[in-house]
């Protein structure tokens, strides 16, 4: 099958220095973030709304492998690439038949922004485009999609694919923003080192945090010209920004990300931390590094993220009163300081799972596999499976073990009525939240996944990381005294 691609483009202008937008825009922004309206059932607030708001990411449709229900989210068929000549249009199931044959297609694909004022591609000058494409940025190579068929009765997959994402710019970037980790004098240096190369060389627009300007303006006046936001400004800060660095650890990625409460530009980490499961690329190389992202094409690992919401028992036909929250690595469920064992009650797609007694549970990103949940017994995966890690923290059973759920499902945790004690939720490690009984946090994918590039591709960056970081499967090399005669 052919590939296919759209340009995904984010369909806002972008001013000099300031985002700027008036109250009613600030309460459509709000209201569009929260999607939530009457009447609408748990999976329709948690999916319909995040898929109807996407910006320039990745959908996939495998309606093959796994049929969800129609009725729970209805996919746009507007937006849907024509097939090719010769292919049916897709059924209700969204899936191409042609002569018994079934495409299990996964588009890369743009669907118009509910940020959009009115503004098109062409007359659009302010915001950086570019192209997603599978395949390798290494590799002038075509992938093919997978083709499942089932000939004479019998089910196979005929090819496999490649899943590696290639990023290239439509037109070159124009703004960066620059995330820092505080109190660290290294990093400091680098910063400033990084600031002064972008603007000599580069001609870019360079964002910063007012912490960090303030550092630089204490260096010298030189860096007058480095721009900041204010708070409320974080909403549209995605409109203004082509280029994401970080200059840390992993906690600074995580920072980044929840920086962005919708799309996330394509972010480069800079390692200066220690471990650095997500930072592949060296600090010392970073002009080398930068010149390549910005030239293009680079490879990129799409960084999935949950979607949590908690719903309090005194809430009105389950709808949420707080904001909701979304985690790139893991949300944490405890007992907090009480000495009695949790009792939590888990639901997947309204079906009961179990209910958890013991230290607490973990509902964990891929990119999260190698933190909290590692440290619990659960497995490492890879960044790029779209999955949900389900692990338990300290069970009071011997059969409990770890689970891994497809991405499309929808948890919910919540404390029974005759639990003994509250229970605490911590996303992404802050944000600690109290939980009483009768309280729930329903949990979902995200659709505004973390672009985060590679320095080589998903695959080798992940691998390097967990025998760098974690010395995973690290021993003595067993001897060889010859070869025995049998």
């Amino acid at each position: 099958m052919a590939r296919r691609q759209l340009i995904a483009q984010s369909s806002l202008g972008r001013g000099d220095s300031n985002v700027s937008l008036s109250q009613t825009e600030e309460d459509n922004i709000r209201m569009e973030s929260e999607g939530w309206s009457n009447g609408k059932s748990e999976r329709e607030h948690l999916q319909q709304s995040g898929v109807e708001s996407m910006d320039h990411h990745l959908v996939e449709f495998s309606e093959t492998l796994r049929r969800q229900e129609q009725t729970d989210v209805e996919q746009p068929k507007e937006f849907l690439q024509q097939p090719e000549k010769g292919l049916l249009t897709p059924d209700q199931n969204g899936i191409f038949n042609r002569k018994h044959r079934i495409y299990s297609e996964e588009v890369l694909q743009r669907q118009p922004s509910k940020f959009d004022l009115g503004t098109s591609a062409e007359s659009h000058t302010g915001k950086s485009l570019f192209t997603l494409s599978w395949g390798n940025a290494n590799k002038n190579t075509r992938h093919k999609h997978d083709v499942v068929s089932f000939e004479s009765g019998n089910i196979t997959t005929a090819v496999r694919s490649s899943k590696q994402i290639t990023l290239e710019w439509d037109s070159l970037p124009q703004s960066v923003i620059i995330l820092t980790k505080p109190n660290s004098t290294s990093v400091r240096e680098t910063c400033k080192d990084m600031v002064r190369w972008l603007k000599e060389e580069k001609k870019v627009n360079i964002f910063v945090e007012i912490r960090v300007k303030e550092e630089l303006l204490e260096e010298s006046q030189y860096f007058n010209f480095v721009q900041t936001w204010e708070k409320d400004e974080v909403l549209l800060l995605h409109t203004k920004v082509d280029l994401v660095i970080t200059l840390g650890g992993d906690g600074t990625v995580l920072w980044a990300a929840s920086m962005f409460k919708g799309p996330v530009p394509p972010v480069v980490p800079f390692s200066l931390g220690s471990l650095g499961f997500m930072t592949p690329f060296q600090s010392e190389l970073f002009k080398e590094r930068l010149q390549k992202v910005m030239a293009g094409p680079f490879s990129i690992t799409l960084r999935h993220r949950l979607l949590c919401r908690i719903i309090r028992d005194e809430s009105k036909d389950d709808r949420p009163i707080e904001e909701p929250i979304l985690v790139l690595n893991d949300v944490s469920i405890d007992r907090g300081m009480s000495s009695f064992l949790t009792n939590l009650e888990c639901y997947c797609d309204n079906s009961f799972v179990t209910c958890v007694q013991g230290d607490g549970l973990i509902l964990s990103t891929t990119s999260g596999s190698t933190a909290y949940s590692l440290a619990a017994g659960g497995s490492m995966v890879h960044p790029e499976v779209p999955g949900i890690l389900f692990t338990p923290i300290c069970p009071h059973s011997l059969s409990f073990r770890p689970l891994i759920l497809p991405e499309y499902v929808v948890l919910r945790v919540q404390v029974p009525y005759n639990s003994r004690g509250n229970a605490w939720a911590s996303f992404d490690g802050k944000d600690r939240k109290q939980l009483n009984a009768g309280d729930a946090l329903l949990c979902s994918m995200a659709p505004w996944p973390v672009p985060a590039a590679c320095e080589v591709d998903s695959t080798h960056d992940f691998l390097r990381s967990v025998c760098e970081g974690l010395h995973w499967n690290l021993r003595k090399q067993q001897s060889f005294d010859g070869i025995r005669e049998i």
